[in-house]
């Protein structure tokens, strides 16, 4: 009794707000009556092609504005299958799980709204190609602006125009490396020649200072022996 007593109330707190007495809830069997009665149509317990299945983990919590645009999109009228999903997690909270709570929550969620199981599967097959729909075209605006591909006419992302200056920078550091380079071999041949012409100086100065002493001594020992001699004369 405590299981149906929540299982009731877990219904009837999704699909009632308020103290609205006008929408019915499922009614509550005797004490006698199964839980759950029989069904022509049983739907999937397991994730399939046409069914929702959960993506993996994130590394971090999505931000709020993503987590209000996916709930945007998944907004329906309360007749579809995002609110039986809604159901079969209130009913999951009660204790339920497999194949027992798939078919508990659909008898409830068809006993309101009217629903059958291939109407309700067809509403996830919506739901599921409108997310496909979104996540294209979310999809199609990150490669944009990655620079990815090229949306005509439309203005480039901050992502692109710091590419296109990165790209000129390491065009701008390219040249002046090349720059430096060369003027790194011109300095280098520059000094070289410095060596070369102090070297040719220093020999220059040495050869000069060679000649000139030679000559200096030859005349300062002519102008002694000279002296000597000519001055005898003048006597």
């Amino acid at each position: 009794m405590d299981l149906f007593d929540n299982l009731t109330k877990a219904a009837k707190d999704f699909f009632v707000e308020g103290n609205d007495s006008t929408v019915p809830t499922p009614a509550r069997p005797g004490a006698n009556a199964p839980l759950v009665p029989p069904v022509p149509q049983q739907l999937p317990v397991s994730p399939g092609p046409g069914s929702f299945a959960l993506s993996q983990p994130l590394t971090s919590p999505p931000e709020q504005r993503h987590l209000d645009h996916v709930a945007a999109l998944l907004a329906g009228d309360g007749k579809d299958f995002v609110a039986y999903t809604k159901m079969v997690k209130s009913m999951a909270a009660s204790g339920l799980a497999g194949p027992v709570l798939y078919q508990t929550a659909f008898h409830a969620f068809a006993a309101v709204t009217g629903l059958d199981a291939p109407t309700l599967l067809a509403s996830a097959e919506q739901f599921e190609h409108k997310l496909a729909s979104d996540r294209n075209k979310v999809l199609e605006r990150h490669q944009e602006k990655l620079g990815e591909i090229k949306i005509l006419n439309a203005k480039p992302s901050a992502i692109v125009q710091l590419a296109g200056q990165e790209q000129q920078l390491q065009a701008d550091l390219a040249e002046l490396t090349r720059q430096l380079e060369a003027k790194s071999q011109q300095l280098q041949a520059t000094q070289q020649q410095l060596v070369a012409e102090r070297q040719k100086a220093q020999a220059a100065l040495a050869s000069y200072e060679l000649a000139s002493n030679a000559a200096a001594a030859d005349l300062q020992a002519h102008r002694q022996a000279a002296h000597s001699f000519l001055l005898g004369l003048v006597k």
